[in-house]
């Protein structure tokens, strides 16, 4: 599982025109299943996500986690994470889970995270999606469990 986790002031998804998931403070993560993926590595990755501690304390070192500071979470499907670009101009995308295993892991992800997790918003896995984002300082991570 690949996931680029970007913190935020605040992030929403359209489709269409319409928002379909929105959260203020907290982080966006795009979320690329692979094949091998299972739900122990889902549970992983999010057990990473919710204690990484990437927001500031009271003397602004980056010592608090998204669940100690109440932020949101907006979770997006993004297969092209795992796009292979080593040969040629036009990027592969055979190391990213097939669109039922992708769709499948990506709902379990969302599932486990709504369960531990009070603010839990998500794009809609397969859509041509819009996000917009406002950057909370230059903090983007990537992670990859697997």
């Amino acid at each position: 599982m690949i996931v680029l986790l970007q913190r935020v002031s605040s992030a929403r998804v359209e489709i269409g025109g319409e928002t379909v998931g929105a959260i203020g403070p907290g982080l966006l993560a795009l979320v690329c299943a692979e094949p091998q993926d299972t739900e122990s590595v889902c549970q992983r990755m999010l057990d990473k996500i919710l204690k990484l501690r990437i927001f500031g304390d009271e003397q602004g070192k980056m010592n608090r986690s998204v669940q100690d500071v109440g932020g949101g979470l907006l979770l997006v499907s993004q297969f092209t994470l795992a796009a292979d670009t080593r040969h040629g101009n036009r990027p592969g995308f055979t190391a990213a889970a097939p669109p039922e295993l992708g769709r499948a892991l990506f709902d379990r992800f969302v599932a486990l995270a709504r369960a531990r997790h009070p603010q839990v918003e998500t794009g809609r896995f397969g859509a041509e999606m819009a996000v917009h984002l406002v950057n909370d300082g230059p903090v983007t991570i990537p992670l990859r469990m697997g």
